[in-house]
Parts: structure tokens; sequence; C-alpha cells
């Protein structure tokens, strides 16, 4: 029994079920027991199945997902993002009043929705109820992309939100930065290759730069984590983001934008500590 649900899901045996329950389980072991060869499995009950599932830890009815690696160079691009890491770190402890280099955590946040309600939300009240009252209906205004990254060295958060992130959005963003900073700076940005990071117009943009005033390192695929800008957006959304309701997306675009301003008047400062001191 614990062989057959750790070997094979019920699709694989003709189910339309993707995966066991504990009553199909036992059903297709009463019909196929005595074939098999363990006829006294033959009037198993779901009870049982239950009981044998639980002694060897089996639990054939969940999923729980991993994150296969999928990039070959994973190592190497790690190595390169925390080298930057590292960059920064020296940067941080050395004698050098004005560093002539920023370095930005980059990257997007699509599909922030603009959800109106279409009744007011009701106050807490004592002895009747602990939380706000919320109606289930609501509105889709649509939808916003934010597009942000932190200077790691002085922890101020350079934002612009959009309707799309293509290669336009991005490269406009690039113009915010490169006013942002004195012409005489190199600009090295941390960010996914997405595709509008790459693109043909990107890449002319770049080229039309002065030498050395942009460059990128890329984190390895499905290496998302690796970039620091991601604990901001975790923190939005788990802050500013969670059960907002606006009555427009312009209203969403200035809370946010309100939202890190808030952020910028007493900027923190971002450091990477995990596997830091194997950079080279």
């Amino acid at each position: 029994m614990a062989g057959l649900a750790g070997r094979q899901k019920a699709h694989d045996l003709g189910y339309p079920h993707e995966l066991w329950t504990t009553r199909l389980l036992a059903r297709h072991a009463r019909g196929h027991a005595g074939a098999a060869g363990h006829p006294c499995l033959s009037n198993i009950a779901q009870g049982t199945v239950c009981k044998i599932l639980a002694r060897h830890d089996l639990k054939p009815h969940k999923v729980r997902y991993y994150l296969e690696r999928r990039d070959e160079a994973f190592e190497e691009k790690m190595a390169e993002v925390l080298c930057v890491y590292r960059e920064v770190e020296m940067l941080r402890d050395g004698n050098a009043a004005e560093p002539n280099v920023a370095i930005i955590s980059y990257d997007e946040k699509p599909g922030i929705q603009a959800i109106g309600s279409t009744a007011p939300d009701l106050p807490p009240k004592p002895e009747a109820h602990a939380t706000f009252a919320r109606d289930h209906e609501y509105k889709r205004h649509g939808t916003l992309s934010l597009l942000a990254g932190i200077d790691l060295l002085t922890g101020h958060v350079h934002a612009c939100i959009e309707d799309h992130h293509r290669s336009r959005e991005f490269i406009g963003f690039l113009k915010q930065l490169d006013a942002a900073y004195p012409a005489d700076a190199a600009i090295k940005l941390i960010l996914d290759n997405h595709s509008a990071h790459i693109s043909k117009a990107t890449k002319a943009w770049i080229a039309d730069q002065p030498e050395g005033r942009f460059s990128f390192v890329f984190t390895p695929k499905h290496g998302s984590w690796l970039n620091l800008i991601e604990g901001l957006f975790s923190k939005m959304a788990r802050s500013i983001l969670r059960q907002i309701r606006v009555a427009s997306k312009a209203e969403l675009k200035a809370r946010i934008l309100a939202y890190l301003g808030d952020l910028n008047r007493d900027p923190i400062i971002h450091r990477w500590t995990y596997k830091i001191a194997e950079a080279a």
C-alpha cells in the first residue's frame, strides 16, 4: 500500500484524479489486491489506509513544491552577484567620502491590482466585531507595474509606476537613474534577465551612453531571491498593498509613491549577509 502511494499517482493508473485520496486508494486496493498477490487487502477499509500512510509518513493527497535548478551557470552567476554585495560592503567600510559609483538592486513588481470597494468599510466595534468589516463585492480598476531600484550605498529607492513593464518603461527608469547621479559616476544594476532588460531597444540605448556609465549584473535563472529589492517588495505586499482599496489606478499610484517617499525620508541601508564571506 505504501509502495503504491509512493510510486504512482492516481492519474498514472487511469483515474481522472491527479492525486490519491484515501477513499480512492482503498477502493483501488480492494479491486486489485488479489491479482497483485495481496489477498489480505481485498477488504481493506479507508481508515486502515489512513493508518498505513501515517505509519510511513506518506501524504499522497498533497503536493509540496520545489524549484528545479535550470541554469547550468547558477553558481558562477551567484558568485558574480555576491561579489557586487561584497563590493558594496567594501565601499561602505572605506574612507572615501563619496564613492563615484552607484549600485542599484532593481526589479519590477507587475500586476499590482487597483481594487475598489462597492460599499464602505465598517470600523471595529467593541463587543460586536473586533476587525474592520468589508463587503465581499469589489470592483477592478486595472493593474499597475512598479519599477524600482534600491541604492545599496544610500538606501534611497528610485521608482516609477507604469501601466506596463516593457523595454520603453525600463529605458525610462534608466533615464531616471541617469539624471539622479553625476555624469561621471558608474551605475551598476543587479537585475534578472527579463526580456525588457536584454532587448534590442535596451541594448541600443545603453550603447549610446558614455562608456562605463551603465553595467548590468544578472541574477541566475530562478535566483531572484539573490536580489535585495525582493525584500522591499515583500514588505510592501505585507504592509501597504495588503487589503488596499482604491477608487482608481491614479489613487493606487499616488499611495504607492507616497509610501516610497516616506521610506526615502528615512532610508534604510539594506545589507546582504548570506554567503558573502565566500565572495572572492
